[in-house]
């Protein structure tokens, strides 16, 4: 009977919402607003989308400092997010033309093998939280670095015909080189250096919940110069894919662990939520990216990372 009313209790908040109301996540034990996971992940989602992050490298952070979640288990809620809040980014990129579908495929390929070695060390190696924020501190500081420079350098491609369209065309790869033609520019890549670069990330991305594709994207833009607009649906959607087999390489191993009492399920309540709002956020982040100056969101990720990176530095060095 007190199942039965906590439940409707639940049902209640949802169909006649109080802004006052805070819902207990089980698996996890976040107590929190129903609101702001949703909220905040609208809001980053449809900044990071548009540079072909899912917002997942922020979302870590977020989990573990503001909503106190700590476990293992924040590392495949993470992989959730993407499972539910990637699809809307990449079909608005598809829709509009700009997937290279080549150059991600070979993300993916790459990416996949890294996963499981990624989570292998997540589980046997950094189960402290103490460690695991040192080292999201360490991924962090790179992809900041990486972003700064870019953005200090400022050498993007310019168009040099702007009555092209604004599409991906010519696409095709080698075992050599990924190339294609945008805006009148033509780009081209080594198809070996994505693969080994992707499958480096993915060892990362498999560790730190987010894909890989929040180093992959801005590794692209700022060491092969590949125009940004045309890499974030590829980067996404290798994200996705990793991330539905870190959902599952993560599920199995819960079920392995489950007389140990480590805690690496899922929590699938939490990451639905989370999801719900970043694929809204980068839906119209996809939707919006075009018209918005690629530097300017890249100055407002560079600023929350290093946030991040300076706090988790300061509370390792106080343990």
């Amino acid at each position: 009977m007190t199942e039965l009313i906590d439940a409707c209790e639940l049902i209640n908040k949802v169909i006649q919402p109080d802004l006052h109301d805070m819902i207990t996540f089980p698996i996890s034990g976040v107590e929190t607003f129903w609101w702001l996971p949703f909220l905040v992940m609208a809001f980053i989602s449809s900044l990071t989308s548009i540079g072909g992050l899912s917002g997942a490298f922020i979302l870590l952070p977020f989990q573990m400092t503001i909503l106190g979640f700590t476990s293992p288990a924040v590392t495949p809620t993470n992989f959730l997010f993407n499972v539910v809040a990637i699809p809307s980014g990449v079909y608005r990129y598809i829709r509009e033309g700009r997937m290279v579908w080549c150059l991600t495929w070979v993300i993916v390929l790459g990416t996949l093998p890294g996963i499981f070695a990624g989570g292998y060390i997540r589980i046997m190696l950094l189960p402290d939280a103490g460690n695991f924020k040192l080292f999201v501190a360490l991924v962090l500081a790179y992809i900041s670095s990486r972003l700064l420079r870019d953005i200090i350098s400022n050498k993007d491609k310019k168009p040099s015909r702007s009555d092209k369209p604004f599409i991906v065309e010519n696409s095709s790869i080698s075992m050599k080189k990924i190339q294609f033609d945008f805006i009148g520019n033509h780009h081209e890549v080594s198809t070996p250096a994505v693969f080994f670069l992707s499958l480096g990330v993915g060892v990362i991305g498999g560790v730190y919940g987010i894909g890989g594709g929040a180093i992959i994207a801005p590794f692209l833009v700022t060491i092969f110069r590949l125009p940004v607009h045309t890499i974030a649906g590829a980067t996404l959607f290798g994200t996705f894919v990793s991330s539905v087999v870190g959902v599952l390489f993560y599920t199995s191993l819960g079920v392995m662990y489950a007389s140990t009492g480590m805690s690496i399920q899922p929590d699938w309540a939490l990451g639905a939520m989370l999801g719900l709002g970043g694929a809204v956020g980068m839906y119209f982040g996809a939707r919006s990216q075009r018209f918005l100056p690629s530097r300017l969101i890249k100055m407002v990720i560079l600023g929350s990372m290093m946030f991040v990176v300076v706090k988790y530095v300061i509370e390792f060095l106080q343990r």
